[in-house]
Parts: C-alpha cells; structure tokens; sequence
C-alpha cells in the first residue's frame, strides 16, 4: 500500500491539514495518510510547543472519523530532535510491504538542503509538495519522485495565527475541527503569551 506521509508540529492541527491530505488522497496514488507528529523539529524552537501527547491526541479528534488518515506516535521513540531521514528508515523496516512517500508545503521543500541526508530523501523517496502562500517552489524537473500539486488549495490558515486567536481569546470555530476547538478550549491550551513566539505550521 502506498502511504504518505505528513510530517508536522501540528501546534494544533487545523482544516488546512485536513484539507490538503484529502487533496492528496482525491489527487495521487496514496491510499491513506499518516500525520506523522514531531515532538521536537530540529529546525524550530520548542519551548511553546505544546506536549506532543496532547497534540497527538488533538490529531487523533480531528481525524478519528475518516478511515483514510492515522495519526503516528512514531517519532515519540526515537531520539530528540526528530530527523526525516530516520523516521522514515525506521518505518520502512517496520512495514516492508508498504511503499511511502512524504508530504510537504512549498516551505519546507525550499528549506530542504537543512534537512539532514536531504539528498537521500529525495532519492529514495516520492515527495508530494503543495503550495503554501508566500512560498513558490523551484521545481526539480531532473527528480521524478517529486510532484508539486499545482491545483493544491491554497489556504491563508497557519497554527500561529490560530493561537494568536486562543490567546486574545477570540473564536477559532471552523478554523480547526470542532472536536479540537473543544478539547482546546475544556484543557486552556495555549493560553500563555509564549505560544506567540513559535511559527509552526
């Protein structure tokens, strides 16, 4: 079966990433998507972010509904910070029968020479890239394992502005599921002033 895979803080998940691994679905060959939840991106601060179980079991609400989609504790396992290149090894031994792939905005594909063996993920691996606003992508015409989704819904929803609304105490309704608005909301997350000062997607 093929799988993609989406990595992310997910600092909380929101409809973008809903909307973009159905996109993904409905749009290539993967049969079902893994949200893949770091607990500490090698890249980005951690200091706000929000415990990594609690995020997990965020992910778990927004998608318990939809049987194409699971959430991963995987990179919980392995040391900190968490490495795609390692991730994905791991979970190749682990399900041999499974073919996967990597799911990432325009973003993180023109921050990808940072990665860690970036040119191994690329070679080894088939990655879908969507657009993101403000970030257009050099497409590698040479590489056919990557495939930029041109018609990707192009959505100006970030987590940072969502706990910039929580915050200020405003409403983030159908900016996350209502599942998450109301775990969110019944356990005060992200409520102190340091969830401002991290820009996760």
């Amino acid at each position: 079966m093929k799988i993609g895979l989406y990595f992310g803080s997910f600092n909380p998940i929101h409809i973008g990433h809903l909307i973009i691994a159905s996109h993904v679905i409905n749009n290539t060959d993967f049969k079902k998507i893994w949200f893949i939840i770091s607990p500490q991106n090698p890249l980005k601060p951690s200091l706000t972010l929000l415990n990594e179980h609690q995020r997990l079991h965020l992910v778990r609400l927004a998608i318990e509904d939809d049987s194409n989609f699971k959430a991963s504790d995987i990179e919980f396992k392995l040391p900190k910070p968490s490495y795609t290149i390692h991730t994905i090894t791991i979970l190749k031994e682990k399900y041999p029968t499974h073919q996967f792939g990597i799911i990432m905005g325009s973003d993180s594909f023109n921050n990808l020479s940072k990665w860690r063996n970036h040119e191994k993920i690329i070679i080894e691996n088939n990655i879908i890239v969507y657009r993101r606003p403000g970030f257009r992508s050099t497409e590698i015409q040479t590489n056919s394992n990557v495939l930029f989704l041109t018609e990707a819904p192009l959505l100006e929803i970030s987590a940072t502005s969502i706990r910039k609304l929580i915050y200020e105490g405003k409403s983030i309704r159908y900016l996350v599921s209502d599942k998450v608005r109301e775990e969110i909301e019944k356990s005060g997350y992200y409520k102190n002033e340091t969830v401002l000062k991290y820009p996760a997607k």
